[in-house]
């Protein structure tokens, strides 16, 4: 019989959340807290969950988070694979980025966009070269015969380029993430949790309120 987990849980109990201490405008919090959890040492502080719509299902991968300013988050991937063609489907994602060792959660909904060429080449030219090679070499979330066919095509598009320079493909590229709510999960004892929520409304402006755990 399946081991049952009803007893592997955390009481959370570090920090709190203020509703009077958090400010108006999200995105200074969130880059206050970000800031934090960089400088805790967690592992792949960027990492966040992206969701998006399908035909069908709903599906959820782990992304990087590269930049974020007043405008959204932005990360990047390949145009042809999955979760471009849901973005494409439909433009209304979700992203999680969760901070285990601060017992914190960030909860964001948005709309989703392209980023413009000019700002994806100059990310694209930053990364690694092998990086850059890899985005050539892989039809991402297509089927593949096993890992060395992966690995062959790597070889050969290194061996294509030689010394040469490595251009984004066309197929790559970045995405905005424009934030119409956020949500800010603190843990807190006895499950308890602080969670403060940011509306976004057509004038600019944010709308805070607190949400019972």
């Amino acid at each position: 019989m399946e081991k049952q987990h009803t007893h592997d849980r955390t009481d959370y109990s570090k920090r709190s959340l203020d509703q009077e201490d958090v400010g108006n405008d999200p995105m200074v919090l969130f880059a206050s807290w970000y800031k934090e959890v960089q400088e805790s040492g967690a592992t792949e502080p960027c990492a966040m969950t992206l969701s998006t719509a399908g035909s069908v299902t709903i599906s959820s991968r782990v992304v990087l988070l590269r930049s974020f300013d007043a405008h959204g988050f932005v990360f990047y991937s390949n145009y042809n694979s999955r979760k471009a063609m849901d973005m494409e489907r439909s433009p209304h994602v979700a992203l999680n980025f969760f901070w285990p060792d601060l017992e914190r959660q960030v909860r964001i909904e948005g709309k989703v966009e392209q980023l413009e060429t000019s700002i994806s080449d100059a990310y694209f030219a930053s990364r690694p070269r092998e990086s850059q090679i890899a985005a050539w070499a892989s039809d991402q979330s297509r089927a593949a015969e096993d890992r060395k066919y992966v690995d062959d095509r790597f070889e050969r598009w290194k061996e294509r380029f030689a010394e040469n320079e490595v251009p984004r493909p066309l197929h790559w590229g970045g995405y905005l993430v424009r934030p119409q709510r956020i949500e800010f999960w603190q843990g807190r004892p006895n499950r308890l949790h602080d969670r403060i929520a940011f509306e976004h409304f057509a004038d600019g402006s944010w709308v805070k309120v607190r949400l019972q755990p």
